[in-house]
């Protein structure tokens, strides 16, 4: 393989023009090039160097990323810069490969940044994180007035729980980079909300959440649906794996079982498991640093009142309590939509196929941090979330156009849906291993 790659990068330094057939035999870790507005760059050696890590450059690997890499860079001037050093040729039949669906989305992204739907209203984020920030003071208050006593102690869980859920939110604006227009800046607040508000890593979170972005419920692509230890999901899946008489659970069962094992469980034992995992495995001493601020001050404000082990005891029942929510909230939209493996989609079509939304209300904006407008998120997860449902009637008249379906529930029934898909998908397997 190496030979073949020395071989079709000389020729580039010749012609500089490929098609797209040959582009995408480049498909491999060691062997990654792309296609961007028609250009062709080579990250076989680079990719590791990216800061997003080198997978989710490995997931377009010999595609055309020209709508990924729009929707993850608002500050695409300064990128370019550093790509031309990547860059060794042309896409000779480009024009041939641009379908109605990629040309009609890429102008409604230039609608986009030109109506000012990327600007950002500073007083929002603002009154968010002080809303977080008078949440927790609440829940001191709180213990502290009534002395320590079991009343305080599960009031104040509620409040902590609710503080961490959004501020849950908040860090997914600061790590989508939607917040400041600065990268620096939305590193920062990124690594103080979620590490020293919520605890946990923020390169983990950019190394699962991005790839997520990249080919949502995409198999082995997607680290949110590669839970088969626990649930198999979608179609593909079970049947594949009922075929072949795998399954470490009796998945039959899974959306019963899913009360247990899933919500209660999510944030208190696996983030935590996989955040530790991760910080070591990959010595990152800052995420660790921030960790660490976030326990000392937990048990400094609640030792005194409750001992070490009430202290403790009142953190893993917010993190029950707020994993509950973060579940539901996070898994409506995705889950009970197609989860199957690549099918080299254009970006449009891939978000429509696999996302869905839930009715938009005050209430419910709040309660899940606008991820109520998932589809509208995925399409532009750059863009401040205030903003999302006002480009919503706009994707759904593209949707229309080109007979996609925008799906749209109220937040209950989306709740439903997962338990649903899990059901389904249970039955699938089960037929497939016994009687397939």
């Amino acid at each position: 393989m190496g030979k073949e790659v020395y071989s079709d990068v000389s020729m580039a330094k010749e012609n500089k023009h490929y098609t797209v057939e040959e582009v995408k035999r480049h498909n491999e870790r060691d062997d990654n090039w792309l296609m961007i507005n028609g250009k062709v760059y080579d990250l076989s050696r680079w990719a590791k160097k990216h800061p997003g890590g080198a997978k989710i450059l490995g997931h377009y690997a010999g595609e055309d990323a020209t709508d990924a890499w729009t929707a993850f860079h608002n500050d695409k001037g300064y990128v370019s810069k550093f790509m031309k050093a990547l860059y060794i040729g042309d896409v000779e039949d480009w024009d041939q490969n641009e379908t109605e669906i990629k040309k009609d989305f890429r102008k409604l992204r230039k609608y986009v940044e030109e109506s000012g739907l990327m600007k950002v209203n500073p007083l929002f984020y603002v009154l968010h994180l002080l809303h977080i920030l008078a949440l927790e003071v609440l829940a001191y208050l709180v213990v502290w007035h009534w002395e320590g006593s079991m009343a305080a102690f599960f009031v104040a869980a509620v409040l902590l729980a609710t503080a961490q859920a959004q501020a849950g939110w908040s860090q997914h604006d600061y790590g989508h980079m939607s917040v400041f227009p600065s990268h620096k800046m939305n590193h920062i607040f990124h690594h103080i909300v979620i590490g020293h508000i919520k605890a946990a890593s923020s390169h983990w979170w950019n190394f699962r959440h991005f790839q997520h972005h990249a080919k949502p419920n995409v198999i082995k692509k997607d680290p949110d649906v590669d839970i088969a230890f626990l649930f198999l999901i979608g179609d593909y899946i079970p049947k594949s794996w009922g075929s072949k008489k795998l399954g470490f659970m009796p998945y039959n069962f899974q959306h019963s079982y899913f009360f247990f094992l899933g919500p209660p469980l999510l944030l208190p034992i696996y983030f935590h498991v996989e955040n530790i995992f991760f910080v070591f495995k990959r010595r990152d001493y800052v995420d660790l640093l921030m960790t660490v601020t976030f326990f000392y001050k937990f048990f400094w404000l609640y030792g005194p009142y409750y001992g070490g082990w009430g202290a403790f005891g009142l953190y893993m029942f917010m993190r029950f309590l707020e994993s509950h929510w973060f579940t539901w909230v996070t898994q409506m939209s995705h889950l009970p939509m197609r989860v199957e493996k690549e099918k080299e989609e254009d970006w449009f079509s891939l978000q429509l196929a696999t996302t869905c939304n839930v009715d938009s209300s005050p209430f419910n904006d709040w309660f899940t941090g606008h991820l109520n407008f998932q589809i509208e998120h995925h399409l532009f997860p750059t863009m401040p979330r205030h903003n999302l449902g006002k480009i919503a009637p706009l994707v759904k008249s593209l949707c229309k156009k080109h007979n996609l379906p925008y799906r749209c529930s109220p937040l209950f029934t989306a709740f439903g849906d997962i338990v649903r898909m899990l059901k389904k998908s249970g039955e699938i397997w089960y037929d497939a291993y016994y009687h397939g």
